[in-house]
């Protein structure tokens, strides 16, 4: 099994846990208030973009499991920052305003950029 595969598996599994703080915030949400999250819809973001990202690298592993190193470290990166971008903005919506979000904003989407189009460029070139 390729380490994409078992990456994404792994990425499956972070949001089938981050469901259960989806569902604790549907039944406790006094208690997410108390916690300092102001904006409860970022979680269930966070949690369903790890689903997403989760089957997307277990996708291109299965189809690419040879890729080099350097795709995987991007495609890694990137789908590890890109749901956890949520979670900032679930405690304070202006978080996306400030210089560190935006930087780690565009460098997680570049990541997943440069490391999917690199994959589909070898897969199509395959």
């Amino acid at each position: 099994m390729s380490f994409l595969v078992k990456f994404g598996l792994v990425l499956l599994a972070v949001g089938a846990w981050t469901g259960w703080v989806v569902a604790a915030q549907l039944v406790l949400p006094r208690l997410f208030e108390r916690a300092g999250v102001r904006e409860p819809r970022r979680l269930l973001q966070l949690h369903l973009d790890y689903v997403i990202m989760g089957v997307l690298v277990i996708a291109v592993g299965a189809v690419l499991p040879d890729l080099p190193a350097w795709i995987q470290v991007l495609i890694v990166i990137g789908t590890v920052l890109n749901p956890l971008l949520f979670l900032p903005m679930a405690f304070s919506p202006g978080a996306s305003g400030t210089v560190w979000f935006r930087l780690l904003s565009v460098a997680s989407f570049a990541c997943v950029t440069v490391g999917l189009t690199a994959a589909a460029a070898i897969g199509v070139m395959s």
